[in-house]
């Protein structure tokens, strides 16, 4: 796959009907398009692009959820996972009755955070709707940033000391992926 950041696309009308794209790019992506094979055809997806939410944003927030645990007596997952229920992303999905339990299998090997809830019976026939929820490793910027904040609002009607908000503002700009 090769991806790249870019600012809208240049356009212009084909004889055919169709339009043809170009798009800027940084010279360093030359190696990986001339791997591509002439004659296989490809997939272009283009969406807006996000800052991916930060590792040491990610390392606070395990930080902050084990203080939580100690404090209640509770698992920093099981924290993790209410909150993720209450404040993260979730996609809202039809499934056929009978592949709902397969999914919620295959769905919860991505990790903690990764899991779903029964909604009830769908207006589909034979289908059923369940919450899909991802798990943090998938968030944004904006996405991880509301849920440390639950994380941190936790921590403050239990006492436990947090950051400040421009160290905050320090792990929010960390690149580390």
């Amino acid at each position: 796959m090769i991806e790249f950041r870019t600012k809208k696309p240049e356009f212009k009308f084909l004889r055919n009907g169709n339009i043809e794209l170009s798009f800027e790019c940084d010279k360093s992506i030359l190696k990986q398009l001339d791997n591509l094979k002439d004659d296989k055809e490809l997939t272009v997806q283009v969406k807006e692009y996000r800052q991916k939410r930060s590792l040491s944003q990610n390392a606070y927030m395990w930080v902050l959820l084990d203080e939580i645990g100690k404090a209640i007596n509770r698992s920093k997952e099981d924290i993790y996972k209410e909150l993720v229920k209450d404040y993260g992303v979730f996609e809202i999905l039809p499934l056929k009755d009978e592949a709902v339990k397969r999914f919620n299998y295959n769905w919860s090997k991505n990790g903690i955070g990764w899991f779903t809830e029964v909604l009830g019976k769908s207006k589909l026939k034979g289908y059923t709707n369940l919450i899909a929820y991802y798990g943090s490793s998938t968030y944004d910027t904006k996405e991880m940033t509301r849920l440390l904040e639950a994380v941190i609002s936790e921590c403050e009607e239990l006492g436990i000391q947090t950051m400040t908000l421009s160290e905050m503002m320090l792990l929010q700009n960390d690149n580390g992926g």
